[in-house]
């Protein structure tokens, strides 16, 4: 209710009205004070409190169902992005969100060129189009997450290495096919899992030399794309290779050698049938048993 005399929150100033809300996270900001009065809702977007649009920790702590996959869903997603995008007036610097589409992608690439960091994994329908407006006006993305996004091909690769140079961090990681994914993504989602981990690893080892983190789990490279990656990233000191049934442990000691300031890698753990039935995958506790017990190159897809 509005004071007497006019006035909100017992005479505060914008600014400290404007200080006391920005300490609240983006989901008690979108469902607490935007609700109250129209005064609180016109400090909420403040741009100042728009720099950064983070969904994240909401996804990690909501159980993985088959509704964040539906249209309707997707639509609420791109909504907000757009309203964030709009409030920030062109200052927003990071995106973290899931089930976004090239439609409020784009938006925000037209409209954010300051953009540094882009998360938008699971996101079925961000295709190359919208990346590659991404690509020509964000050039000073740092860090992008394209996890699970079947629709971008090896093209948005070449085009974020070729425009954004100063790119330290890129997730790549692929559905690891478990029972974990069955029942809450689509299943002609998971069967169209991207096959061409070696196109790929070609296009971000000749054009993403200044990487520092790499995670491209479950993708389907072999040892002529991981070449390719430790040869044309030499500052690479994180590399995630889990689930990445292709490479052996003598693939990658003989390739990682090259990364000079490699600290930590991440190798597979996981044995693929040779009857292709991703259903029927086992995991093994130690990568080493795997090299031992199996013949690697007769596993190859």
């Amino acid at each position: 209710m509005e004071e007497e005399d006019g006035s909100d929150w017992g005479g505060l100033a914008p600014e400290i009205l404007i200080n006391i809300i920005s300490r609240l996270s983006v989901q008690e900001l979108w469902t607490g004070p935007m609700f109250v009065r129209k005064s609180w809702l016109t400090v909420c977007r403040d741009p100042y409190l728009w720099s950064i649009f983070d969904l994240e920790p909401w996804f990690e702590s909501y159980p993985e169902s088959s509704h964040l996959w539906s249209p309707d869903f997707e639509r609420k997603v791109d909504s907000m992005l757009r309203s964030v995008v709009d409030w920030s007036d062109g200052g927003l610097t990071e995106i973290r969100v899931r089930h976004c589409s090239d439609y409020a992608l784009s938006y925000a690439a037209d409209r954010c060129p300051n953009l540094q960091v882009l998360a938008i994994r699971s996101s079925p329908n961000v295709t190359d189009a919208s990346m590659t407006k991404i690509a020509f006006r964000c050039k000073g993305l740092r860090e992008l997450d394209i996890s699970y996004c079947h629709e971008i091909s090896h093209d948005t690769l070449v085009m974020i290495g070729r425009n954004c140079p100063n790119l330290r961090i890129l997730k790549r990681n692929l559905m690891d096919w478990s029972s974990r994914h069955i029942g809450s993504v689509p299943a002609e989602y998971l069967d169209a899992c991207p096959q061409d981990g070696d196109t790929e690893a070609d296009a971000i080892g000749k054009h993403m030399i200044n990487l520092e983190r790499l995670e491209i789990q479950f993708s389907r490279l072999s040892v002529k794309g991981l070449a390719s990656i430790c040869e044309g990233c030499p500052k690479v000191e994180y590399l995630d290779l889990s689930g990445c049934v292709h490479l052996s442990t003598r693939d990658i000691a003989n390739n990682v050698s090259r990364l000079k300031w490699l600290k930590e890698v991440k190798k597979p753990d996981v044995y693929v049938p040779r009857s292709g039935d991703v259903a029927q995958t086992e995991r093994y506790g130690h990568w080493r048993l795997y090299d031992e017990r199996f013949d690697i190159h007769a596993m190859r897809i």
